[in-house]
């Protein structure tokens, strides 16, 4: 199939031009991010792959289908930037990735966590300066302290497992764990709002849903333990950003790890170093040296990046013969409702 990609980047290219050696597919690349602004460049094509930070709404979708664009093939697991519901209107279909590196994410988790504790981003940037003072780069042992993990799929799991082997007590907030499984992976199921109560690390493995939307608002962060740390690596519109500013500001937050936030379109992947970044509010939050930002960065790894390419055109694939689509489809009753 003639496959139209949208905001490319040079690692997406150098990983499905190597799963295509096998497929056959004919693979065009664009950089602009698709959105019903830069959707004639799909014209023709029966399939585009989109990336997270595209927008596939209603205007965008109905301008695909009347080019002839019959599959949508998202390079991610989060589908939240799509509208499922026209999608199927207009007899659309849609696939995705479930599942690329767990471990990616899970170990990104952990990274933004220790760099957090240990102040390794202060240190760095101190240390290039000559100065080697400690003052201030105090932290604390992770053995002993108190992780909730509010999500427990298949990258919720695998940070608990990391966790685990830290010594930490684990704390899941997830209504469809099992009793074995949590036993299994040493977890003490929870509530929220018992979590936000205990946690010293609050990690967000969830996807963004009307119902998770904003899961993570002022109240949440009242309830969270004075001092606590909060981690997301899910999706961005997880936590509300005014309301994370308002705790990092007031002290009750001791540190927040982000590698998504809700307003990145048009921010992440991107370089806007020559430019003013016009945000305030992530322009403000990483002002904080209690604040690490990491622009959608952990699914980065090699093996991850395979296997989206691989599954990606697998799918494409069973498309073309007419084939079950399997796991990888994604339609609108799929989103639960608020």
């Amino acid at each position: 199939m003639r496959i139209a990609f949208f905001d490319t980047h040079r690692f997406d290219r150098t990983a499905f031009e190597a799963a295509n050696a096998t497929s056959g597919h004919a693979l065009t690349w664009f950089e602009p991010r698709l959105t019903s602004q830069t959707v004639g460049l799909a014209a023709g094509f029966p399939a585009v792959c989109s990336f997270v930070n595209d927008r596939l709404d209603g205007p965008c979708l109905q301008a695909l289908a009347a080019g002839g664009t019959r599959l949508v093939a998202l390079r991610s697991a989060g589908f939240n930037h799509v509208d499922l519901e026209e999608a199927g209107r207009l007899g659309m279909a849609v696939v995705r990735v479930p599942e690329y590196s767990p471990q990616a994410v899970a170990e990104h988790t952990a990274a933004l966590v220790l760099a957090l504790n240990r102040k390794v981003h202060r240190a760095y940037a101190r240390v290039r300066e000559w100065n080697f003072s400690l003052d201030g780069l105090v932290g604390f042992d992770l053995h002993g302290r108190t992780v909730a993990l509010v999500g427990l799929g298949r990258i919720g799991r695998a940070t608990a497992r990391i966790f685990h082997g830290f010594g930490c007590r684990l704390l899941a907030v997830d209504p469809r764990l099992s009793a074995d499984d949590a036993k299994a992976l040493g977890l003490e199921p929870v509530t929220l709002e018992d979590a936000l109560g205990r946690a010293d690390i609050l990690s967000l493995h969830v996807p963004l849903t009307p119902a998770t939307r904003h899961l993570i608002d002022a109240k949440a962060l009242a309830r969270m333990k004075p001092g606590a740390m909060l981690i997301n690596t899910g999706r961005g519109a997880l936590i509300d950003s005014h309301a994370l500013l308002g705790a990092l500001k007031s002290g009750h937050l001791g540190a927040a790890g982000l590698d998504v936030y809700e307003e990145e379109e048009g921010i992440f992947f991107q370089d806007l170093s020559g430019q003013v970044l016009q945000d305030d509010v992530l322009a403000r939050l990483l002002t904080f040296p209690n604040v690490l930002v990491t622009a959608h960065q952990a699914f980065l790894t090699r093996e991850a990046l395979d296997a989206i390419a691989r599954t990606t055109l697998q799918s494409v694939t069973r498309f073309e013969r007419g084939e079950p689509l399997g796991v990888t489809e994604v339609r609108a009753e799929q989103v639960l409702p608020r």
